[in-house]
């Protein structure tokens, strides 16, 4: 049996190194906690969702819900894990985080392919080899892949994740249950906040203390996942125009539409945690605190954690990897995840099927599958290995990225749906 390394059980890590696995390769899966944790990870087990613990949009007529859909449909692992953990949260995508972590670890663990080894890889080895050390890479490893790749001029972002609290704690006399435009069941905690007290907590939060991160500055925060004391000091509104917008929402105290609002989505199955949507932040713990106590509903908030700011990196993809994750000058060796550029959970995830299946197909010397640019997992991959992007910064799944419509189609949401169903066409005559 052809043995390929796999370094890192994250999201990507962990789909390539199942993808393999069920075409009959045998998979040594390196995974360096426990021997070694990073600042931001909490648990052992495998595909740790970091921040939220949403996969965003389930509709198809969203690019992130379509990408769900297509690994759906390729027999992805995580997206098994994630339906089969799946928290209400009216059209997201929500799981419990550590109920999904755990399973996609049993799954990995127990498939009579994988081999799972406790251990920090410092170099890049000999393919075949998937790389998907994440966006918290080891100071180790990302100086070798610098010296792999011939540089050292890494780029970086910043990441945040948003607060827990625990449900029992929320003042529900000032909040309400319900889904922006009744889409869906009411899933979300809305916690209502008159003209003064937002303007007051902007106030607050815009001039609140964070902690030090050594090397932050606002201009290198990536635009989809900003702090959201960052977004306070952008102007006044700008929090009501994202986050705390109230669009779709009506107090039923009132029976009208909130100045801001809140919301607060359920983060665990058994529905006594709920997290602050939006509200990834670098704040100083006591200062979380303080100012988000002045959420009219959250006065006598319990954190049961607190937000906290990291360090991310990733790759110059455009010019080091191919359309299949691969190292343009040797294809044996792929990266996969969010060190390629590739922002959000389910895009890490994309990548590292795409890499497998790509591998898989090379060691068997058959053509590597073509996703095209009228899918989204193609697309994305196509976006980050564009060698005609200049300022390359990580990119979400998007629309905009997957090949345009021959034909005119009158209406946004009848436009993406079109896109979805053609899509959905190609991975079905790609079956055939």
């Amino acid at each position: 049996m052809t043995e390929v390394r796999v370094i890192g059980a994250g999201l990507a890590g962990s789909e390539a190194a199942w993808q393999l696995a069920e075409r009959g390769f045998a998979v040594r899966l390196s995974e360096m906690k426990p021997v070694k944790m990073t600042p931001a990870h909490h648990c052992t087990d495998f595909a740790e969702l970091v921040c939220s613990n949403s996969l965003r949009g389930d509709r198809l007529e969203n690019a992130v819900g379509l990408l769900k859909e297509e690994l759906r449909r390729l027999g992805s692992l995580i997206l098994q894990c994630a339906d089969a953990t799946r928290v209400e949260a009216g059209g997201c995508l929500a799981v419990d985080r550590y109920g999904f972590s755990g399973m996609v670890t049993e799954r990995i663990r127990s498939h009579p392919n994988i081999t799972v080894i406790s251990e920090e890889v410092t170099e890049v080895p000999a393919g075949p080899v998937i790389i998907a050390t994440g966006p918290l890479t080891s100071d180790a490893m990302s100086e070798a892949i610098g010296r792999y790749f011939g540089q050292t001029d890494y780029l970086h972002f910043f990441d945040a994740a948003a607060p827990l609290v625990t449900l029992e704690s929320i003042d529900m006399t000032k909040a309400w249950y319900a889904s922006r435009y009744d889409r869906g069941s009411a899933d979300y905690i809305n916690c209502a906040m008159t003209r003064e007290e937002y303007q007051a907590f902007v106030r607050e939060l815009a001039a609140a203390e964070e902690a030090e991160v050594h090397g932050f500055e606002d201009k290198n925060v990536f635009e989809g996942c900003m702090p959201v004391e960052v977004m306070a000091r952008r102007g006044e509104d700008t929090l009501r125009y994202g986050p705390l917008k109230p669009v779709g929402l009506r107090d039923p105290a009132t029976g009208r539409e909130p100045y801001a609002v809140v919301q607060l989505r359920r983060d665990n199955a058994a529905g006594n945690i709920y997290n602050l949507v939006g509200f990834q932040t670098h704040l100083r713990f006591p200062e979380q605190k303080r100012v988000f106590s002045m959420i009219p509903a959250l006065h006598d908030a319990e954190f049961v954690r607190y937000g906290v700011m990291h360090r991310n990196t990733f790759l110059n993809s455009p010019k080091l990897l191919d359309a299949c994750y691969a190292d343009r000058r040797d294809p044996m060796v792929a990266f996969a995840g969010q060190m390629t550029g590739v922002e959000g959970y389910v895009e890490s995830c994309a990548s590292g099927y795409l890499a497998a299946v790509s591998m898989a197909a090379r060691l068997e010397g058959r053509p590597v599958p073509d996703f095209g640019t009228v899918t989204a997992i193609g697309a994305l991959a196509h976006y980050v290995s564009d060698s005609t992007v200049a300022s390359f910064q990580p990119m979400n799944v998007n629309f905009g990225i997957i090949a345009p419509l021959e034909q005119r189609v009158r209406g946004k949401a009848n436009k993406n749906l079109a896109i979805a169903n053609r899509s959905l066409a190609h991975l079905e005559a790609m079956e055939k």
